[in-house]
C-alpha cells in the first residue's frame, strides 16, 4: 500500500514539475505580444472592406461572370477573411531595447465561437471552432499585418449557420481568435483578441 501511495505521489509531482516547466518555458520571453487591430472582411467575388464587427453573408448573390447574370444570378459560398495587426513590447521597459532575437515568428492560429447568452454548444449554437496556419514574423522594432481565414465557408454549410440560408434571423458571436508563436530562441509566446461577427443571410 505504502509502495502504492509513493508511486501515484512520485507520478504526480513529476506531472505537476512538467506542467510547470511549460508554463514557465511559455513565460520566458522578454517580449509581450499585442494586438493593436483584428478584423474582418466578407468574403465575395469583390470581398467587403474590412471592418470590426464583421457581417458574415451565408449565402451571396454573384451575377457576373456568365453563366451567372443580373437577371439569373448564381448563389455561392464564400469564406470570410481576417486581418490582424500585431506589435511586441517589452516586459522590463527599463531593459535594453529588444533584439532580432527577440522577433516572434507566428505559425498558427485558433478560432473559437461565443455567444453572450451562453448558449455555446458549436454545432447547434454557434459554428465549430478551428485551428489554422498563418506565418509571419512580427520585428523587435516594428509591427507585422497577418491575413487569415476567419470563417470557413464549409461553416456555412453546417448548422446553425446553414439555417441561415432561408431565414431572416441573424446570429451574432464573438470570435475569440488566438495567435501563437515563437521567438528566434526558441520562447513560446501567444495573444488573444476578439472580434464580433454577425451571421445572416444579408440579401434576403
Amino acid at each position: 500500500m505504502k509502495r502504492s501511495l509513493t508511486s501515484i505521489l512520485v507520478f504526480g509531482l513529476a506531472a505537476a514539475a512538467a506542467s510547470c516547466g511549460e508554463v514557465v518555458r511559455q513565460g520566458q520571453s522578454p517580449v509581450l505580444l499585442v494586438i493593436d487591430r483584428l478584423e474582418g472582411s466578407s468574403g465575395s467575388t469583390t470581398p467587403e472592406p474590412f471592418s470590426n464587427p464583421l457581417y458574415s453573408d451565408v449565402l451571396t448573390r454573384v451575377t457576373s461572370p456568365a453563366p451567372c447574370t443580373p437577371e439569373a444570378p448564381c448563389y455561392t459560398i464564400f469564406s470570410d477573411a481576417g486581418r490582424v495587426t500585431l506589435r511586441l513590447i517589452p516586459k522590463d521597459i527599463t531593459g535594453p531595447e529588444p533584439s532580432s532575437n527577440n522577433a516572434v515568428t507566428i505559425t498558427r492560429y485558433r478560432v473559437r465561437y461565443i455567444r453572450a447568452d451562453g448558449r455555446n454548444t458549436p454545432g447547434v449554437d454557434v459554428p465549430y471552432g478551428f485551428d489554422g496556419a498563418a506565418t509571419g514574423t512580427v520585428p523587435a522594432d516594428g509591427d507585422l499585418d497577418l491575413s487569415f481565414e476567419l470563417v470557413r465557408h464549409v461553416a456555412k454549410q453546417e448548422a446553425p449557420l446553414a439555417t441561415l440560408v432561408t431565414d431572416s434571423s441573424t446570429i451574432s458571436t464573438l470570435a475569440e481568435v488566438t495567435f501563437f508563436g515563437r521567438d528566434q530562441v526558441g520562447n513560446d509566446i501567444s495573444v488573444t483578441g476578439m472580434i464580433q461577427v454577425n451571421f445572416g443571410n444579408f440579401g434576403l
